[in-house]
């Protein structure tokens, strides 16, 4: 199968899965600062989400970017990987509307641990199609951040129960960190042209 598919169709995912997540957003029913307090954590929860889809979206795409083609494998991987992604809109309703209880808050950090490791399995599988001399593996190098973040992720889980800020924290944290841009995948493929 040819990659743009896969691309057109995780396009086509991930836009879906941003716009059910801003259907969720209620403006509040006053016309107050107050009324707007009353949403925020409803807000804060769709923010962090929206960063977490556009992080993954960003990092596919660029992933993508140095593939040749495509198997079977690497299609389920990329399904797998679309699942845990569209479980986000759930969790960040979730999360918003109990303000940020330790049960939704933990299962906000399962899925973002969940999505890290189908993302994982995905570039792994993509290396193994393509080879290890191949462009891919050459520019994830030492992928640091691929190998804190499900660390972090268990750690925010645990702390969802018996310190929900600090879990809070974590999440928000992890999602700075991958938005500070990655210029691996881009320099490797600018070199090789």
């Amino acid at each position: 199968m040819e990659k743009e598919r896969v691309l057109a169709f995780s396009d086509g995912v991930i836009a879906v899965i941003i716009t059910v997540m801003v259907l969720e957003l209620r403006p509040p029913h006053e016309n107050t600062l107050e009324g707007l307090r009353h949403v925020a954590p409803v807000f804060f929860s769709y923010v962090l989400s929206f960063l977490y889809v556009a992080i993954y979206w960003n990092n596919h795409h660029h992933m993508m970017t140095t593939v040749e083609r495509v198997n079977g494998g690497i299609l389920w991987a990329n399904m797998h990987l679309l699942f845990w992604l569209s479980l986000i809109p759930f969790t960040t309703a979730w999360i918003g509307e109990a303000g940020g209880g330790p049960w939704p808050l933990a299962t906000y950090g399962f899925v973002l641990l969940m999505s890290g490791i189908a993302y994982y399995v995905l570039q792994t599988l993509l290396v193994r199609e393509h080879g290890e001399g191949h462009l891919l593996k050459q520019a994830i190098g030492d992928d640091w951040k691929g190998k804190l973040s499900p660390l972090a992720y268990v750690i925010g889980i645990a702390l969802s129960f018996v310190a929900p800020a600090v879990a809070h924290a974590i999440y928000l944290g992890m999602a700075l960190i991958w938005l500070v841009p990655d210029r691996r995948i881009e320099k490797a493929v600018a070199e090789e042209s």
